[in-house]
């Protein structure tokens, strides 16, 4: 991991102007526990591809990386361009990579980054790749309605850019699991074949909280969600750490999800981490789904990576998916977050 960059769009929603769905001070609460105050939201005609072919021009131009010169392009998202074709050639021939680069498309929501991290580091580490392109965007607010008091002050949209490169920049682990009994927590219930769609689908619908949603949009419990996140996430941590020998004391940075505030700080007071060690934007850009890790890390640590730092990488998605990484890196440039 070599350079990252990020872009998000120039359009800002505060949670404190969402007062047709619920009072201020109910807002209030929401805000202070979730720690979202504000979030970015893509135009109706602006994809997850496009805020990140913007991050990846970016990349590549402040760090003069040559198109022809990357052989491997991931892209990780829950919405893409299209069903089919998959939404990485497209990129590919936008941003001028050529007809030989591999492409691929993964889906795995909030753990998206790592999961995409661990294809592209094994995939460099064998021959015939030496150069690989994770691209990790959502536009969350297509598939979340803005009358669903649950998840409508939660998401925003963002796309990112990583370069992985082939060499020896030290010790790098990942651990990735997932376990499907976690399946209906987090879930869009008709966007798939899973379930016929029908026009009935498309229909605003009020659950028993007082929450209007289309089928086709997002749900979560939230509260199973967060005690499962509470107990798992530190065992995976501790899983990882065990595995690598590491302590607290061994890494620079602890770069989150960005789901909720109060769940990370639970989280880092079960793991005895350094307050400092544990970078948030969720405040300004709320929960970006796969892009929130690459985007915590262009926020907040740009100019703080100058000579070898230690990061440990942590995200739960849906179907309970988990990533964790331990990355070791050198002189990662980063470069500033660009609006589109």
């Amino acid at each position: 991991m070599t350079a990252i960059a990020a872009c998000v769009p120039k359009t800002i929603v505060s949670n404190m102007s969402l007062g047709y769905m619920m009072s201020d001070d109910a807002m209030e609460r929401v805000v202070k526990s979730t720690g979202i105050e504000e979030r970015r939201i893509a135009d109706d005609d602006v994809c997850s591809s496009d805020l990140c072919v913007k991050a990846a021009e970016r990349l590549m131009l402040d760090n003069q990386i040559s198109p022809d010169s990357i052989d491997l392009l991931i892209f990780t998202t829950l919405t893409p361009d299209f069903v089919s074709p998959p939404t990485t050639p497209i990129i590919q021939k936008r941003l001028g990579l050529p007809p030989t680069t591999a492409c691929i498309d993964l889906q795995f929501a909030c753990s998206g980054y790592i999961y995409a991290m661990g294809v592209a580091y094994a995939m460099v580490s064998a021959p015939g790749i030496n150069r690989a392109l994770v691209l990790a965007g959502e536009t969350m607010s297509k598939i979340t309605s803005r009358r669903d008091r649950v998840n409508w002050p939660l998401y925003g949209d963002a796309g990112t850019a990583t370069l992985v490169e082939k060499g020896d920049f030290g010790e790098s682990v990942f651990e990735l699991t997932a376990d499907g009994v976690g399946q209906d927590f987090v879930k869009v219930p008709f966007r798939g074949f899973r379930n016929s769609l029908s026009e009935n689908n498309l229909i605003d619908k009020e659950d028993a909280e007082g929450n209007f949603r289309r089928d086709i949009d997002i749900t979560m419990d939230g509260m199973e969600t967060f005690n499962h996140a509470i107990t798992a996430i530190p065992r995976q941590i501790k899983a990882l750490m065990k595995e690598t020998g590491i302590t607290g004391d061994d890494f620079d940075y602890l770069i989150s999800h960005q789901a909720n505030k109060m769940m990370i700080d639970f989280i880092v007071r079960k793991l005895k981490v350094s307050k400092d060690k544990v970078p948030f934007c969720l405040q300004k850009y709320g929960n970006t789904s796969c892009a929130s890790v690459p985007l915590t890390i262009v926020s907040e640590l740009e100019g703080k990576m100058a000579g070898e730092k230690k990061l440990l990488l942590s995200a739960i998605g849906a179907g309970w998916s988990f990533g964790t990484a331990f990355l070791t890196v050198k002189d990662l440039q980063v470069s500033p977050v660009i609006e589109f």
